[in-house]
């Protein structure tokens, strides 16, 4: 990252679908989206769907500091996010890191 500018904390999840589940996902998620956006310290998210495998997403989300994450991750809004996804879902995976470059 640059002079001044902070290094966001971006969280990675690989997420499992249930066969046909995708478009259903995809707007679950969007709804929980539109919610996050509105949380302290969410910088921007991400929705991709993969191309070897349809049934594969991923979404990476980027934080101000891992502290606000981590009170997202404790609050209503993420529990209701979760229940909103779980239908759809087969598998899922985390990862957090810390970005330490960036090239606009």
């Amino acid at each position: 990252m640059t002079a001044g500018h902070l290094a966001p904390f971006r969280v990675f999840l690989r997420l499992g679908t249930r066969p046909g589940a995708g478009p259903a996902f995809e707007q679950a998620w969007q709804f929980g989206a539109n919610l996050i956006a509105g949380q302290g310290g969410n910088l921007g998210q991400w929705l991709a769907r993969g191309t070897d495998d349809p049934g594969t997403y991923y979404v990476v989300s980027d934080w101000a500091d891992e502290e606000s994450f981590r009170c997202y991750e404790r609050s209503t809004v993420h529990a209701e996010h979760l229940a909103r996804l779980r239908p759809y879902r087969t598998e899922g995976e985390m990862r957090t890191m810390s970005v330490v470059r960036s090239m606009p």
